[in-house]
This record gives structure tokens, sequence and C-alpha cells, in this order.
């Protein structure tokens, strides 16, 4: 096998360099202050003092008000202005993960990562605050579709949905439930405090979706559906809620719950994605580390699941589950490809840092790839996103010379409050959606959907899969950008 180590890397160097479009470098440190920046632009409820994405303003100021609870604050998840718990819970997860794992190299920017997160943690805090009831939407999704407005003007049904014992959610409450407990990790020495009140709350979060199993999409299909539907079944939430809990309280009751559950709850699916919906590669991944530092064996099997997941990603070594274009970029079907990128490109890092202090490869098949090959591939993709590529240009908004103008965002298309303090109604807003002008107002650091198998890319506000950005495109790429900062 050790003389067969080098043949994969050089098929896989040949498919990644087939770009002529290579540059000579890229400026990580703008492109990660940028990407956090995204998420004040995403904000909702009432906006601090040193807001620096200015021509945003306080909106949605009484989210909760119909259910006789507060539930202001939060993100809008993506190009409109429904506040969706779903993902919103996996993006303030990815964006812990990201902290946890290369906080340590981005610099002045980590106080600001460590902000996008806490304006996450807020919101699923108040989200959690009866026991036994998760909120996990604010607003009539169908309702905001309908209409084109800045959040500032929104005046579309703020309709609260929950699930509780009656409307079960256990994948929505199990990844609420991982996102307090990995944040909790992050706010351990920053804030004591705050960090054990996450935790406590994580633990009350896990216990209810454990009790009573279900999807949402059943409990609450005609709200959820099919925008945020769980087409993936709730049991990977289940146990990511538990790996993050074990990773951050240590108590032997979530590694038991792993070990009892790992059958039922499917833990060997092998299926090749992660992201909002479907966490069986991060399960793998995150329990894997332990398995590596020689600290628990009895998670074997996790670490043989993301040894074949990984290889599934590089394309020369096994038969891939995933397509490479010809210019490089990582292509899996389905609308908002680059949600594929950023999330697998942050396993392939985090699993080649884990692989180098245990001083271990993985082994695919009759080759082996080492950390460095699956810090080369993730690299690949972050710089295809910031501008290698065959189009030349950047997906990341306000990043390099070109980049997207006419992104599919309401508040980026419609005149600011600051240029345009009249209100903007319902349907007045369809003429900024139609227009051939660029947006007025720059979402800097937002990335968007990106091109597909073609590496095309029409930048027009209608083809919303490709020009819509999302938040959970961005966390794990804070992750990505903060890592090669420093080693690049």
């Amino acid at each position: 096998m050790a003389g067969k180590s080098l043949i994969a890397p050089l098929i896989i160097f040949a498919i990644l360099l087939i770009s002529p479009e290579i540059c000579a470098g890229h400026d990580y440190g703008d492109a990660l202050g940028k990407s956090i920046l995204f998420f004040e632009g995403q904000r909702s409820g009432k906006l601090p003092s040193d807001q620096r994405l200015e021509w945003r303003r306080d909106s949605a100021l009484r989210d909760g008000s119909t259910a006789g609870v507060d539930l202001t604050g939060g993100y809008y998840d993506a190009g409109d202005n429904v506040k969706f718990g779903f993902p919103m819970a996996f993006t303030t997860t990815m964006l812990s993960w990201s902290v946890i794992d290369f906080g340590k190299t981005m610099g002045p920017e980590l106080k600001n990562a460590v902000e996008a997160i806490k304006w996450g943690t807020d919101y699923l805090l108040k989200a959690t605050q009866i026991p036994g009831v998760v909120f996990v939407q604010v607003g009539d999704a169908y309702s905001d579709h309908n209409c084109w407005e800045r959040p500032e003007d929104m005046d579309t049904l703020r309709t609260v949905y929950k699930v509780d014992k009656d409307h079960p959610g256990s994948e929505v409450a199990g990844e609420t439930a991982a996102a307090l407990a990995a944040a909790s990790i992050v706010f351990r020495k920053r804030d004591p405090a705050y960090s054990k009140r996450l935790l406590d709350r994580a633990a009350m979060v896990f216990a209810f979706a454990n009790k009573y199993r279900g999807a949402y999409s059943d409990s609450l299909y005609q709200a959820v559906c099919p925008f945020y539907c769980d087409f993936n079944g709730y049991e990977d939430e289940l146990l990511w809620g538990a790996a993050w809990l074990h990773k951050a309280s240590k108590e032997r009751v979530y590694r038991e719950f792993i070990m009892k559950n790992k059958e039922i709850l499917r833990a060997g699916d092998t299926i090749n994605e992660f992201g909002w919906d479907n966490k069986h590669a991060g399960i793998n991944v995150l329990i894997s580390k332990m398995v590596l530092m020689g600290k628990a064996d009895y998670f074997q099997s996790f670490k043989q699941n993301a040894d074949e997941f990984i290889c599934s990603l590089l394309p020369g070594i096994s038969n891939s589950q995933v397509q490479y274009s010809q210019g490089g970029l990582l292509v899996k079907s389905g609308g908002s490809n680059m949600q594929h990128v950023t999330s697998l490109s942050f396993l392939l890092l985090a699993y080649s840092n884990y692989l180098s202090h245990a001083n271990k490869v993985v082994p695919c098949g009759e080759f082996t790839a080492s950390p460095a090959l699956l810090r080369q591939v993730a690299k690949r993709q972050v710089d295809y996103i910031l501008g290698d590529n065959p189009m030349k240009m950047s997906y990341m908004v306000g990043y390099g010379s070109r980049f997207p103008q006419m992104i599919h965002h309401r508040g980026s298309s419609v005149p600011s409050v600051v240029d345009h303090p009249a209100r903007i109604g319902c349907k007045d807003g369809s003429q900024y959606f139609l227009s051939p002008s660029p947006n007025p107002n720059l979402l800097i650091g937002a990335v968007v959907g990106g091109p597909n198998v073609t590496d095309d890319f029409p930048d027009s506000r209608p083809y919303f899969q490709l020009t819509e950005p999302t938040t959970y495109i961005n966390a794990p790429l804070l992750g990505l950008l903060g890592y090669f900062l420093a080693h690049s």
C-alpha cells in the first residue's frame, strides 16, 4: 500500500488543476472578514449600535407577539424574510465548529465570529424558553415569497410555528440542541455563565427531542415544506445532538446514548452529503476525532464510516459520489450547490487536521489519502469560490474585482431605508426584482449558490438557485478561511 500512496494524489492533482484560471494567491483575511460581515446583513430584530452594514435597519420587532413570547432577533436564512429554525440552528452549529477548530488562526476576526454565534444563540435561547416547546419558525413562507420587500417594511404574516409533545420535531430540536451545545464550548472560557446556560438548555432540548420522537415535516408540513422539509429523517439529528452534548459535557450518558442507538438511528448511513438536512457525515467526522486521539476505541465504527465518506469525495481514488466540473468545482445534484462545496470542504479540512495530529492517513481501497491531500482538495474549492474558476469571478459579494451584482436577495436589491425612507410595499418591490441594474446595497461577504457542473453563472435574480446566498453556505466557510489565512 505504501508504494501506491503517491499515485492517487497525482491523479487528483491533475483533476484539481485542470482549470488554467489559477491565481497567484488570495487574501484569505479579507475574505474571512467579509464572510463574517455577511451575517450582519442577515440580522433580524433590533440592531446593535456597532452594526457595520449600515444600510440595514431594525426589522420584525414584534416577532413572537402573536404567541405571547419574544422571538425577535436571529437570522433570515437567505434572500427572504422568514426565520426558519432548522437551518438557523445548523448555521449556528457550523459557526461554532468553525471557531472551535479554527478560531485560533482567525486573528482579529475571531471576535466578530463569536458575535455572529451569539446573535444566533441568543435567539435559540428565546426559541426554547418554554420547557417541552421549541419555536421553529416565524413567518409564513408563502405570504413572504409572494412579496419582494425589504425586511424593514415587512407586513407579511409573521405566524409563529412550534413543536411540542403532540406535534414532535426531533430533527429541528436535535439540531437546536447541537447548536447550543457546540456554542457552549465557544463560550466556556469567554463567558462561563452564558456557556453553562447554553449547555443546560441543550440538554433540556435534547431530552425533549429524544422523548417525543417524530419529524416536524409531518407535524408542520404545510408550513415547512417544501422550504426546509426534512427529507432525511430525524434520526441523524438525535445522534448529532448527542455527539455535540458528549463533546461539550463529557457526560457518560451521551456516549451511552450514541452506542445504544447507533444502529437504530442509522449511524452507518453512507449518504455522501452534509448540510442542514443530513448530518451523518458530520457525526462520523466529529466523533472520529476522539478515536484518532486514542480516547474512544469504542467509537471505531464511526472512524470507519468517516474514512469511507472522505474517500467518496476524492476523484480518482474510489467510486466518487460527487462530480467535479471541468473547472474543478465539487458538484452535487440539487439547488444551491455552494452549500455542498463549503460544508463538504469543511469536513475534509477538519478530518485532515485530526489525521495529522494522529499521524494517520485515510485508506481508500488500494490507495491512501494523506492529510495534505485532503487539505489541497478543500483549498481548491475555496479558491474556486474566490475567483480561480472559468468565469474568472468571485462568488463572494465584495471580494475581488468581479463578483455577482444581482443576487436574489430582497434587502440587497430594494433601495435601503437610508436612500428611500418611504415605505416600499409588497408588490412595489417587483420593479427592483426585475430591474437589469445591479443591486443598490452590497451584501458584503454573501456567497451565492454558484454555478453548476458547466461552470456557467447567469448573474440574474430570477435564477435563485444560483444567485441566492444563505447563512449555511457561509458558516462552514469561516473555518476554511480561518485555516488558510494562516496556512497559505
